[in-house]
């Protein structure tokens, strides 16, 4: 007989302190500033490749004023990013912004790529797969889930590594290892990869 799963393990609200930092201190303390009112910049552009976490700490930055995937903005959402920045530059208030390369070789007007490279511009650095490893192992603790270290070597070697991914797969791991009451081992991330193929 087959165990209903139900969804009793949400991911939690994205947090600085649960972003996984890696080489991203010196980044973490300026968005601490940021939320503590005390940073002086008025633009803090963030870039990096899919899935390192720059949506992460936006949204973890609670009210301030983001936009998220900037290669993506239409001209008429560059104009307002434009205005918006100029206007945060006035009135002492800060933009945080993000994007998957560095100002310069954005697709946006030029005028709106300057005003990114005006403040502090961060790469957010990818983590390594230790600190992968420790991410998957703290995930799982979270969700009551026991990782053997092999499957940890397994996951990071043979499924995509960002972390969004990993998150996903330890859903389906967790919903897997309920409705078979069986213990996360190799054998079960094999058959459960297989069966969503």
């Amino acid at each position: 007989m087959k165990q209903l799963a139900l969804g009793i393990s949400p991911p939690p609200r994205p947090t600085l302190d649960n972003f996984v930092p890696g080489a991203n201190g010196e980044l973490l303390a300026r968005l601490r500033e940021l939320q503590a009112g005390t940073f002086q910049e008025a633009v803090l552009y963030l870039w990096g490749e899919s899935g390192s976490g720059k949506s992460h700490l936006l949204r973890a930055s609670g009210c301030l004023r983001t936009a998220d995937d900037v290669e993506k903005l239409a001209d008429d959402a560059q104009v307002r990013l434009f205005n918006a920045i100029n206007e945060a530059r006035e009135s002492g208030g800060t933009i945080l912004a993000a994007g998957n390369a560095p100002p310069a070789r954005l697709p946006l007007r030029e005028d709106l790529r300057s005003r990114l490279a005006w403040g502090l511009v961060y790469q957010v650095k990818p983590l390594t797969d230790e600190e992968r490893a420790l991410y998957l192992r703290g995930e799982a603790e979270r969700r009551g889930l026991r990782l053997p270290e092999e499957v940890v070597g397994y996951l990071l070697t043979h499924m995509r590594r960002d972390l969004p991914s990993l998150t996903v797969l330890l859903d389906r791991l967790d919903r897997a290892s309920l409705e078979q009451q069986r213990p996360v081992t190799l054998p079960l991330v094999r058959a459960t990869l297989k069966d969503s193929d």
